[in-house]
């Protein structure tokens, strides 16, 4: 249990710090994005491990980073090109 606990922390820190790296014109501040990509990652590996139990260690580092991918998008904002004013403005 320790070993998925450190290995979704390492991977949800990764994907959160290359999203960052990435796309930092649309996210938030750093500081959200790398904690909101390891407490995603953390969940995600305690859903799938309660879901699945031990013993499928790949399995629970894949859910671990498809949790931490889903709320980093959350943190997403619209590029500023693709904004379109009102009929009306």
């Amino acid at each position: 249990m320790f070993l998925e606990a450190l290995g979704a922390t390492m991977l949800g820190l990764a994907l959160a710090w290359g999203a960052a790296y990435r796309l930092p014109h649309r996210l938030p501040s750093r500081g959200l994005v790398l904690s909101t990509g390891v407490a995603g990652a953390l969940f995600g590996a305690f859903l799938t491990h309660t879901a699945l139990g031990s013993g499928h260690f790949l399995v629970i580092l894949a859910g671990a980073v498809i949790v931490s991918a889903a709320l980093l998008s959350l943190l997403l904002r619209p590029a500023e090109r693709f904004r379109r004013r009102s009929a009306t403005a």
